[in-house]
């Protein structure tokens, strides 16, 4: 009998689990919808081919800057640098990738080196991430400014080609964002070596006795990150056209909170590539919605420009405070 009930516990326990972890997945979704219907209360017109190509163009440099933070977080880090890298990386390649794009790609091929040389020092020294990572940050922001010390540079053709493309029926936005999320799952939730690369965020000492190299799987995650943030910063510069030391400055906090829309949390292991990408496009989205909505008590009934950052963080903890619900509502 009591075997009976211990099988009986054990199966209501997965079958909670299982719950939760469908609403849990489901709520970045949940909460791009619900962006997306409330634009077009406000404005129908908004949602259509041309309306959503304006609306998420800057939204896939943020995206893969994300998604280059997702993979830092999987292993149980975080990483300060990402937007200064992304500066660097625009700077570069609207200074040098036109005329010298074999300079330019040493250049961001270095980048990717500093960046696994990080996960290195991280795991080796013991030195928080964060530290490392700030440090980085001035280090990538100085570059910048020695590369361009002014607005300016001009994008690669085929860079300007690719963003400006506009494929039939559906918006190139939204075609890059399913091919990023779909890559990514892919790589990290699909393979075996991905499931490694999780494990190393979740349960390091497990996949030590299990025979796989921590250190590697860590380089290999943050050379994933440089790699990601690499093309963040070349989309930018396809979508803008130049480049500025300062262009990317935000991406460090977005990225974060794209990440943790999308499901990742701060204890390693747990990531969603797929809400990664949902969670970035939610935050553009969001900060473009402000142009729409009406306000009566708000003078012009329209919301201002600079309340932007504060509807980003507005929807972040929303979205965080229904997991939290959705957690004890499953306890």
């Amino acid at each position: 009998m009591s075997t009976e009930l211990a099988i009986q516990g054990r199966g209501q326990n997965l079958a909670s689990s299982s719950r939760q972890r469908l609403l849990r997945g489901a709520l970045p979704a949940v909460s791009l919808v619900l962006v997306l219907v409330a634009i077009w209360y406000f404005n129908p017109r908004a949602i259509s081919y041309f309306g959503l190509n304006l609306m998420l163009n800057l939204a896939i440099p943020v995206a893969l800057a994300t998604v280059a933070q997702m993979c830092v977080m999987a292993t149980n880090e975080l990483d300060l640098s990402v937007g200064a890298f992304v500066g660097f990386v625009a700077c570069v390649t609207a200074t040098y990738m036109p005329e010298t794009p074999l300079l330019a790609a040493l250049m961001l091929g270095g980048g990717v080196l500093v960046y696994m040389l990080a996960a290195v020092i991280i795991h080796l020294r013991n030195v928080p991430s964060i530290v490392v990572t700030l440090g980085l940050s001035f280090f990538w922001a100085g570059l910048a400014v020695l590369i361009r010390p002014t607005p300016g540079g001009v994008a690669p053709g085929f860079l300007r080609d690719l963003m400006g493309f506009q494929p039939p029926l559906i918006p190139m936005p939204v075609l890059l964002a399913i091919l990023i999320a779909g890559i990514v799952h892919l790589i990290l939730m699909r393979s075996s070596y991905g499931a490694v690369l999780r494990g190393v965020g979740g349960n390091a000492r497990a996949v030590s006795r299990a025979g796989w190299s921590i250190l590697k799987a860590k380089v290999v995650m943050f050379a994933l990150a440089g790699i990601f943030g690499v093309l963040s910063g070349m989309t930018l510069v396809g979508v803008s056209s130049s480049a500025d030391a300062n262009m990317a400055t935000g991406y460090t906090l977005l990225s974060i909170a794209g990440a943790v829309i999308g499901g990742a949390e701060f204890v390693g292991g747990r990531i969603s590539p797929i809400g990664a990408v949902i969670g970035a496009l939610v935050l553009q989205l969001a900060s473009s919605a402000l142009n729409f909505f009406q306000v009566p008590f708000l003078p012009g009934g329209r919301i201002p420009q600079e309340w932007q950052v504060g509807a980003q963080g507005m929807f972040l903890i929303l979205i965080l405070a229904a997991r939290v619900l959705i957690s004890k509502a499953e306890k």
